[in-house]
């Protein structure tokens, strides 16, 4: 007989000052002079918190979103900016350098959905930002930091989408040519090519709203959650083509947010069910059930050194040290 799976571990820390629901997470790499990165979390309350991850403290807190839920969390990687995106239909860019906690510029959304922005570097100075656009089934595409708008995406009228769900852009590695994956309220995912801003392909992967999806650019592979009780697998063909490769079924239905380990050995949901599933990236097979929280679970984050994020609607951020970056 084999050996009964070994139970999950505890969370490595817990981190209780949130004062609200947790609705973002993200780690900052090696900012403000730290061997270990910080963690931003963003609250239902409109807060963002930085912490160390040395001390397990708020080493600061920011407030620019007047009191509306921030869903949304990025640091550039070209210096110590961060942004920030609230129900406030308001982005906002932070100066983090040298220890500031300033406001420096702001994009003004015109859509109050869920979906959360992205984001692609485009040199040392400058940037591209995805974010929904004016009409409901819009994606706006800008140049930052100019606010220069480059195209709004529109599915043509009779694909009927609805509303972006989630969006990632990205670039090949053998093409100049931004690219953008989104999950659509249909339970579609669809590649865009943001140049002649046409449709590539599009694929239903769900029958429910595409609540998050992660894109391994290196193996052509990506993986989304919806509301209902399963992830999807997919590709992408060197013809741009995506295909659906798998499901993977649930115990319960809802999946809040979903990310691969930068070293593309695992991934992680965040379930409704108040659950965190880590899975095996290449063969998804299921590897632990994180039964911590007492609430939804609403964000997951990877560190780069392997650390696992999760957030939670009970207002607590816990911090899992899983299978070990090799």
């Amino acid at each position: 007989m084999a050996p009964p799976p070994l139970p999950p571990p505890d969370p490595q820390f817990v981190l209780r000052g949130a004062q609200s629901a947790v609705h973002a997470l993200h780690f900052c790499e090696g900012a403000q002079g730290q061997g270990r990165p910080l963690l931003l979390s963003g609250s239902l309350r409109g807060l963002v918190h930085i912490w160390s991850l040395q001390t397990w403290r708020v080493v600061a807190t920011l407030n620019g979103h007047g009191g509306q839920c921030v869903t949304w969390l990025q640091t550039l990687p070209q210096g110590p900016q961060l942004l920030s995106q609230g129900r406030d239909l308001k982005l906002c860019v932070w100066d983090l350098a040298e220890g500031r906690n300033a406001v420096v510029d702001s994009v003004l959304l015109e859509s109050v959905g869920f979906c959360r922005g992205s984001v692609l570097a485009g040199g040392p100075q400058r940037w591209m930002l995805a974010v929904p656009g004016r009409g409901s089934d819009e994606v706006q595409i800008l140049e930052m930091p100019s606010k220069t708008s480059v195209c709004s995406l529109k599915p043509e009228a009779q694909a009927r989408l609805g509303m972006p769900m989630c969006l990632q852009l990205w670039q090949a590695d053998s093409s100049p040519r931004p690219l953008l994956l989104a999950g659509y309220e249909d339970g579609s995912v669809a590649l865009w090519d943001v140049s002649s801003r046409k449709v590539c392909s599009r694929v239903a992967c769900h029958t429910e709203p595409v609540m998050g999806l992660d894109f391994d650019s290196q193996e052509a592979r990506g993986v989304s959650g919806s509301a209902e009780k399963a992830l999807a697998v997919w590709s992408l063909d060197e013809q741009q083509a995506l295909q659906v490769r798998g499901t993977h079924v649930l115990t319960n239905p809802g999946i809040a947010d979903v990310k691969i380990r930068p070293d593309r050995r695992i991934l992680a949901t965040a379930g409704w069910d108040h659950r965190v599933r880590v899975f095996h990236w290449r063969t998804m097979k299921p590897l632990a059930v994180l039964a911590f929280h007492s609430a939804t679970v609403h964000c997951v984050a990877f560190a780069a050194d392997g650390l696992l994020a999760t957030g939670s609607g009970d207002q607590r951020i816990s911090v899992w040290s899983l299978y070990p970056c090799t």
